[in-house]
């Protein structure tokens, strides 16, 4: 073997070993200081399941009310935090497919456990699931983007990014929003935007297919497709090496988990209590999960493009609205059908107007050319159309 060979494979083998191998140990006061948010969670958790009964169910001071709402969200926020950073550790030990499926259902978990919980707490609330989703797909398909691609086009100007992968995202993107959110709207079995049994079914199976097909796409047969050239030298170095082993993040993921799942029916009280209160929108609901489930990819998309890692913001962005419309729907289908909740899916048309043309100018931000900052802008003016319809339909 050549000396140019072997050098290769020593690079080789310490890259592998850096990223299966946890990093040097830390000491006692630097784990706290990195869990943190694990402990602020179920310390948070323990006071409001063991003294604070009675703050969930009298909301007469308004003032100690909102307090403990950006309490709660600031700490769910935090722990969501820390569930993605041990399911991207857990992601470099296991390797892909197996590191793709930890951190997306790590993700959909805290979403799908806050929409159960909203929705199924108190009066029932059929058009949640839909709220969120629809939010979740104007988040990140005009905010995150159009955010990404200025932050990125002011610092670099112009920006690459892999063809197969976007069009990928956004030919499945385009199909699941249109069978979950516009074609309940015109079907004709029931009088209002709900579906059938049957179409549940059906529905709920061909998305949940479609989403499974794309993973496989992803992370197996064209993983190339979702990779930026240089990729090949730089894989699982994303976040560096894992911090402990690989049942620690596991134990760890499961622990910071948990406060997000137990601390969802508080904030759904909260919640119900502030839109009856104050007259809002129900729409605003949706937001305010989209936002809390939304926060650490959003973070991660904006770093990624300013890094000059276009194609990291677009897995980052599109595969959060991509896991969203593709796992959600189904489990908030299947849910409805076991407890009889109703559940209404179809888009107002203003709204699927708006969707639709986000589509559109989606597959032309991604046609190919280098993103610019007028494409960032044409998806935050669509954002803010979004917004004011919230409060103004």
């Amino acid at each position: 073997m050549s000396t140019k060979s072997k050098t290769a494979t020593a690079k080789a083998g310490r890259k592998e070993r850096s990223v299966m191998s946890p990093a040097a140990p830390l000491g006692f006061v630097s784990i706290l200081r990195r869990e943190l948010p694990t402990i602020c969670g179920l310390a948070t958790t323990a006071v409001v399941y063991g003294l604070g009964q009675r703050w969930m169910h009298d909301f007469s001071n308004l003032a100690f009310t909102a307090a403990v709402f950006v309490g709660l969200f600031t700490v769910m926020v935090w722990c969501a935090f820390g569930v993605v950073r041990h399911a991207e550790a857990l992601a470099q030990y296991c390797g892909e497919p197996y590191g793709t499926l930890i951190l997306t259902m790590s993700v959909v978990a805290i979403e799908v456990t806050i929409m159960a919980t909203v929705m199924l707490t108190g009066d029932p609330n059929p058009t949640l699931p839909r709220d969120t989703v629809y939010a979740v797909a104007m988040i990140v398909l005009n905010g995150m983007v159009g955010a990404s691609v200025i932050v990125g086009a002011l610092r670099h100007k112009q920006q690459q990014y892999s063809l197969q992968g976007a069009v990928a995202f956004l030919a499945v993107i385009t199909s699941l929003s249109v069978i979950s959110l516009i074609i309940p709207t015109f079907t004709k079995s029931t009088p209002d935007s709900s579906v059938t049994p049957m179409q549940a079914v059906a529905f709920a199976i061909l998305t949940t297919l479609l989403y499974g097909g794309f993973l496989l796409i992803q992370t197996m047969r064209h993983r190339t497709f979702f990779m930026e050239a240089d990729a090949v030298e730089e894989a699982g170095h994303e976040g560096g090496a894992p911090v402990y082993p690989a049942w620690t993040h596991a134990l760890l993921l499961v622990l910071t988990l948990l406060p997000v799942v137990l601390l969802a029916e508080p904030l759904a009280l909260i919640v119900d209590f502030g839109l009856e209160k104050l007259h809002a929108p129900a729409p605003l609901g949706g937001i305010v999960i989209a936002i809390l489930v939304l926060s650490p990819e959003g973070l991660s998309s904006l770093r990624a493009a300013s890094q000059n890692h276009l194609q990291r913001s677009v897995n980052l962005s599109l595969g959060s609205a991509l896991s969203t419309i593709g796992l959600t729907i189904p489990a908030m289908l299947l849910i409805s059908l076991i407890t009889g909740t109703p559940l209404q899916l179809g888009l107002a048309p203003a709204d699927a107007i708006l969707l639709g043309v986000t589509l559109m100018i989606a597959q032309m931000t991604f046609s190919g050319a280098p993103t610019n900052i007028l494409l960032g802008g044409v998806h935050l003016v669509l954002f803010a159309t979004f917004v004011v319809l919230i409060f103004s339909p």
